[in-house]
């Protein structure tokens, strides 16, 4: 192209921009124009946001984001990750009240607890892709919103407005148990699926009979499955892809990565096979489209099925060959089998961790009938005002455009430490004026009763360090947290974190309690699950480093991992976000858009296929229990701002696990005012490199990266991510 070429088409761009101009205009007239007719019809008190999302055209997220009063029927911001489910989206159950906007009560005064004790301990209460159901969504516990940049203050774009309980009968009405709806033991023994593994880019496949190189071509799907199942017989159901992420190839043709997998997923089929429709309870039809780890669902006939799904679901591989995965995936069940005996491993981490949950649901005692599960309202309610991980990351001015050091240090498998003490049942309500009433000891015990607060914070004034408790951003599912001295702001909060503004080793935070769910104290749903667990991954550890051979210490170092993840998508699961439906449908020969499930929303296109997502409402999962997941998160987040290292002081003679007890307090609060630079869900970034003691045991903080030399402050992702590689490699090659 030369000059003359290049200033030519500058001005058919002008050209163009001036003809739009006049279009843009009148389109967002007409946006007006609906955003308005839906916030009148919002106002209907049965007006419903799935219905109004249909009428209008769009998302269920977009109806609640321009009227706030339907959050708790629909969720107030998408997950980080999609399920994916080929059937029909539930129907919601029952009528459900509509949530108000958060107004303090002008009744009685606030019940002020910044006088509580200081010299008590922060307790830590209870234990997605990411999500309900599928594994990826699960990591909804991995995977956050994006994180926030506290350069500005949060004043300069408005934040959402999170819901509250209405006053007075309608809010009491939403404390009940969801009727008829329970979390029991199950009756039956899932089917084990058997497993092949396959790395695309080398051809090596392995399966139970044996291991062979295909010639996989360009490695589409019609190349896999046909290649596949020359080798293999039809019972192998699940392909683990280990290496090769064969989803990718063509990337460089798409503008988002998620395109150039569903045209993968979409690529042409041997002869014989079609996406599978549906089968089962426990089977989920169609393909979920991440742009990571999708999977992908194909049948031939009516008898033979079979998914293809990437390994990075359980950990990451770091490269290990086909024959190292397998084992990792032998040794994993061997150590699960000695926990429990009718262990079988699932599609993924997140729907193993909850079928091994529902093996621990104890048949006598005051929860033999079942777990119950929580109104609709109060599931809303929770899916709203209990955030993740925290994700944030911190940048001038607010540290130096240039930083002395970089150290990275990470909670050991975080979240196994946090599910001692759950909250369990039908919580009480709590209103300011019902704890006025109260007695010094029994608001005191409050604070030390599994809960979810409601409160309006103050910062005190000479404050100079982090921000200690989460309050909505801007943006769908986002949370920032608020720092400025003297700074006012209502947010709903877990009893961990309001024990950390409390008692934190700075100064406290003033704290008015304006609502709040309370639950009983010493109810531990998921310590025997968690237990099992941590035995698990503290076994499979041990033989990390001992065994002999080291492929077989690779292999038991990736089946450790994988416990993790069961750990912690389980979590997710238990939080039950909204359904989301996803599907795909055929371009129509002349090119166009082909027609759309009604309230679907278009997410991707490529040459031949369209790709939607729908949102729909909660279902009646007997599994729901998303007061669990928001427990754990939030003790996780308190963590990272104060806890204690384990001290190791003995081994137990029978299972070989160690005995710890407290010992010295870590956490960013335990670091200087002006030295974190990043929190990223279970790890901190600093520029001081602390002396905790590191005993391996779960909770503890161990050092993963360290550059103890002068770097520039990272500012966005792409240049965290950078120095978090750097300082990892720095480390590795200290170590060496």
């Amino acid at each position: 192209m030369d000059a003359k070429t290049y200033n030519d088409g500058l001005a058919d761009l002008r050209e163009l921009r001036d003809q739009m101009r006049p279009l843009e205009r009148e389109l967002k007239k007409l946006q007006a124009a609906r955003d308005k007719k839906i916030a009148a019809l919002a106002a209907y008190e049965k007006a419903k946001a799935d219905r109004l999302a249909t009428s209008a055209g769009l998302s269920v997220i977009d109806v609640v984001a321009l009227a706030p009063r339907l959050a708790p029927q629909a969720p107030a911001g998408g997950p980080a990750t999609a399920a994916s489910t080929a059937g029909p989206v539930d129907d919601r159950n029952g009528a459900e009240t509509a949530a108000q906007e958060i107004k303090e009560p002008a009744d009685s005064a606030v019940p002020d607890l910044k006088t509580a004790p200081a010299a008590a301990e922060a307790q830590q209460v209870g234990s997605q892709d990411e999500e309900p159901v599928s594994d990826t969504a699960a990591a909804a516990a991995v995977e956050q919103a994006p994180p926030v940049s506290a350069t500005q203050p949060a004043e300069e774009a408005p934040a959402r407005e999170l819901p509250s309980i209405p006053a007075g009968a309608e809010g009491d009405r939403w404390f009940r148990q969801e009727s008829n709806l329970v979390s029991k033991p199950p009756n039956f023994r899932q089917a084990v699926r058997q497993m092949a593994f396959l790395d695309t880019a080398t051809g090596v496949l392995v399966w139970s009979g044996g291991s062979t190189r295909l010639e996989l071509g360009r490695a589409g799907v019609a190349e896999v499955l046909t290649a596949v199942y020359a080798t293999v017989p039809a019972t192998i159901e699940r392909i683990y892809v280990t290496g090769g992420d064969p989803w990718h190839r063509d990337a460089g043709r798409y503008e988002f990565l998620r395109d150039a997998v569903a045209a993968w997923l979409n690529g042409p089929l041997p002869e014989g096979w079609q996406v599978e429709s549906s089968r089962g309870k426990d089977h989920q039809a169609g393909h979920l489209v991440h742009p990571r780890n999708p999977v992908g669902r194909w049948q031939r006939g009516k008898d033979q099925h079979t998914e293809i799904r990437s390994v990075g679901e359980w950990f990451d591989p770091e490269g290990a060959s086909p024959e190292i995965v397998r084992q990792a995936f032998v040794e994993l069940w061997k150590a699960l089998h000695e926990k429990w005996k009718d262990v079988v491993l699932m599609g993924s981490p997140s729907q193993t961790g909850r079928d091994l949950w529902t093996r621990t649901i104890p048949e006598r005692g005051r929860w033999a009938e079942g777990y119950p599960v929580l109104s609709q309202e109060i599931r809303g309610l929770l899916h709203a005002t209990a955030g993740q991980g925290r994700t944030e990351l911190i940048t001038p001015p607010r540290v130096p455009q240039r930083v002395p050091a970089w150290y990275e240090l990470d909670r050991t498998f975080a979240y196994a430490k946090h599910c001692s003490t759950s909250p369990t049942g039908v919580p009480r309500r709590m209103t300011r004026a019902a704890i006025a009433s109260l007695s010094d000891k029994e608001k005191n015990d409050l604070l030390y009763s599994p809960a979810h607060w409601q409160v309006k914070v103050t910062i005190p004034e000479g404050w100079e360090h982090v921000g200690l408790l989460p309050a909505p951003a801007p943006g769908e599912r986002s949370w920032h947290y608020p720092y400025e001295a003297g700074r006012t702001f209502t947010t709903w909060t877990g009893g961990a974190e309001l024990n950390v503004a409390l008692r934190n080793p700075i100064m406290p935070w003033k704290v008015e309690i304006l609502d709040g769910l309370v639950w009983e104290k010493e109810q531990r749903p998921l310590q025997e699950w968690a237990t099992k667990l941590r035995s698990v991954w503290n076994h499979l550890l041990r033989w990390s480093t001992a065994h002999g051979d080291e492929s077989m210490r690779w292999a038991f170092r990736l089946a450790a991992r994988a416990v993790r993840s069961i750990l912690l998508y389980g979590i997710g699961t238990f939080a039950q976000r909204p359904k989301i439906t996803t599907g795909s449908v055929e371009l129509n020969t002349d090119g166009s858009t082909p027609e759309i499930p009604d309230g679907a929303q278009l997410t991707g296109i490529t040459d031949t296929h369209v790709t939607w997502q729908r949102y729909g409402g909660f279902a009646r999962d007997p599994y729901a229990h998303p007061e669990w997941a928001a427990a754990v998160w939030s003790s996780a987040r308190a963590a990272l701002l104060s806890t204690h290292q384990s001290e190791i002081i003995g081994q137990d003679e029978k299972t070989g696990d160690v005995k710890v007890r407290k010992g010295v307090p870590a956490g960013a609060l335990h670091l200087p005012a002006g030295s974190i630079l990043a929190f990223r869900t279970d790890a901190i970034y600093t520029t001081v490199r602390p002396d905790w003691p590191y005993s391996g045991q779960p909770g503890d903080y161990r050092l993963k990266g360290a550059m103890p030399w002068e770097q520039p402050t990272p500012t966005n992702d792409e240049e965290f991510f950078y120095l978090q590689g750097l300082g990892r490699q720095a480390l590795e090659a200290e170590g060496l």
